[in-house]
Formats: C-alpha cells, sequence, structure tokens
C-alpha cells in the first residue's frame, strides 16, 4: 500500500505589500481637532456677546458726574442750573459743578462754555432745550462770566400773556314814576367802567402725566419712578418735578442719574402717606393719587407700592 505524501510548498511565499502610511486606514487617529476649535470658539463668543448685550446688559452703577461722557456731563450742567432757577442756592449749585469738573480751574468759566457748546447744537431747537440753555447763562452771567451763548442766543424778551381793554358800557337810569310835578327826561349816558382782562392766548399745559404702572419690589421699595420723554419717548433732562403730601412738599429734576437715562427721576414715599405728581408751571397735577401701601413681591417679601410716572407732550 503506497502512502500518499502532503504537497510540498511553494518554493518562495510572495512577500506582503507594504500599505502607504497616507492611507486614511492607517493614518493615526487625532484627539483634537483644531478646526472644531476654531468653530466652537466662534459659537462661544458670539453667543458671550449676544447674552451680555440683549440678555443680561451690564448696568453701570455709582457713577461719578466726572466719570460722565461729555454729552452727559453737559445734560448734568443743565440740570445744575434749572436747580439753582428754582432754589437759588449757590453753594449746592458750586459744590455739584466741583463734583463735575473737579480738574477744572474755574468750574463756573467750565459751565460758560458748556452753555457755548450746546448753543452751537440742534439741543436749542426746541422750547425745553432754549429754556435750559437760557437757565445755564444766566447762572454764570450772575457770576460774572461770559461765553459765546451770550451772542449765539438771545434774550428772550417776556412776552405778556394778557391785555387790559377799557370797554364803556350802557349805564341806564331809569326815569322816577310819574308825579304831578314834571321832571327833566334823563337820557342814558355811556360811562367807562372796570377793566376787562382779554387772554391773548389760550392757556395750556406743555405735559400731561399720567401713572403707567406700579409694581412691587423690596429693592425699589416706595420708589416714584419719574420719566419726562418727548413725542418720541426721547428723554427731556433738566426738567423739574414737584411731589407734594399732607403737610410737605419736595422738587428734583430729571437727568440727575445719567445712569438711568436723561428723562430720568425718582422720590422715596413714606408708609401710609398719599402723593400727588406734576411738573410746576409745566403741567397739571396727575389725577390718582399715589398711595404708599403696603405690598408682597412675587417672592412673599413685604414692601411698599412703587409707581412708574411719564410725562409726555401735551398736543
Amino acid at each position: 500500500m503506497t502512502r500518499s505524501l502532503p504537497p510540498a510548498p511553494p518554493p518562495n511565499l510572495p512577500e506582503q505589500l507594504e500599505f502607504s502610511r497616507q492611507s486614511r486606514y492607517q493614518r493615526p487617529r487625532r484627539y483634537l481637532s483644531w478646526w472644531g476649535l476654531f468653530i466652537g470658539m466662534l459659537l462661544g463668543i458670539g453667543g458671550g456677546v449676544f447674552y451680555a448685550w440683549n440678555i443680561a446688559p451690564l448696568e453701570e452703577t455709582e457713577t461719578q458726574p466726572h466719570q460722565l461722557r461729555y454729552a452727559d456731563k453737559q445734560l448734568y450742567a443743565v440740570a445744575i442750573a434749572l436747580n439753582f432757577g428754582f432754589e437759588s442756592d449757590l453753594n449746592l449749585a458750586i459744590t455739584h459743578l466741583l463734583e463735575l469738573v473737579p480738574d477744572a480751574p474755574d468750574p463756573i468759566q467750565a459751565m460758560a462754555e458748556m452753555t457755548c457748546d450746546l448753543a452751537r447744537t440742534g439741543y436749542v431747537d426746541s422750547s425745553s432745550g432754549l429754556r435750559a440753555v437760557q437757565a445755564m447763562k444766566t447762572f454764570y452771567q450772575l457770576q460774572g462770566r461770559s461765553g459765546c451763548a451770550d451772542t449765539l442766543i438771545p434774550d428772550v424778551q417776556a412776552v405778556p400773556l394778557e391785555v387790559t381793554v377799557m370797554v364803556p358800557t350802557n349805564t341806564p337810569t331809569l326815569p322816577p314814576p310819574p308825579t304831578k310835578t314834571p321832571t327833566p327826561v334823563i337820557i342814558a349816558t355811556l360811562t367807562p367802567e372796570g377793566v376787562v382782562i382779554v387772554p391773548t392766548t389760550q392757556p395750556r399745559r406743555a405735559y400731561t402725566g399720567s401713572i403707567v404702572s406700579t409694581f412691587c419690589d423690596s429693592e425699589l421699595s416706595g420708589i416714584i419712578e419719574v420719566f419726562v420723554q418727548d413725542f418720541g419717548s426721547v428723554g427731556i433732562p433738566g426738567e423739574m418735578i414737584r411731589v407734594k403730601w399732607d403737610g410737605g412738599e419736595s422738587t428734583f429734576i430729571s437727568g440727575l442719574k445719567p445712569e438711568r437715562g436723561p428723562a430720568y427721576a425718582d422720590f422715596q414715599m413714606e408708609a401710609g402717606r398719599g402723593y400727588t405728581i406734576e411738573m410746576p408751571g409745566r403741567s397739571d397735577p396727575v389725577a390718582s393719587v399715589l398711595v404708599a401701601d403696603n405690598c408682597f413681591t412675587p417672592e412673599g417679601l413685604e414692601a411698599i407700592t412703587s409707581y412708574r410716572v411719564v410725562f409726555t407732550p401735551s398736543g
């Protein structure tokens, strides 16, 4: 019996070809993608800017007057001049000016220079702006200073709103009852009598105020927030607001807290009191009385009701 032998191996095994190191199957895996990192950084920066500008913008607080921009310093100077015209407190006005321009050698002359800059702009195109510049001129002129606004803005001459007219009136004299003795007939004559006041213009108020909302906040407890705005909801600084209550009153000016905007002013109420608010000589009192009642915040904290009041031009 013949035994079969296994087949003999080939004389030479074929050599295995080496794969190229550049093949995607043999390329080493990278744990960091530079493109992914770059795109992620862009998305993170964009999201952070959007959040900071639109969702949670930075609110500037405790700003000192000398830290304001020059345009805001001008509005602050307007408020100082208007407050001086109302209270005639020179020491208080100088104190505010020193806080506004601490490095100025002459703060009153600095007021004159700000007035000059405002007089060269469209700020004086409105009646409120012109009145504010006039108040600034009056302030520094009383202290012996001068500026270019003296010639750019002429002094406003007082225009009488009323005229006096003497009107003759008929004063008839009735004859006495008939008697046997004839009496002469008395004819009615015209005699001037009294003074009639005829207003040349229909009196009207420049602003109308209204309560737009109330709120309860433990951090802003019992606050009257006032905004003085024009027709385009643009803030008007330097306007006087007066609050009255039983036994007292207080006057304050819009624009003295620039971090809240040029329209803003506020007043702290006392619990249990009722207040009326107006712009003296510029508006009628707001129809509703602002009562400082107790309230509770959504978190359950006790506070005093706060009010938000807006004054806008009448018309």
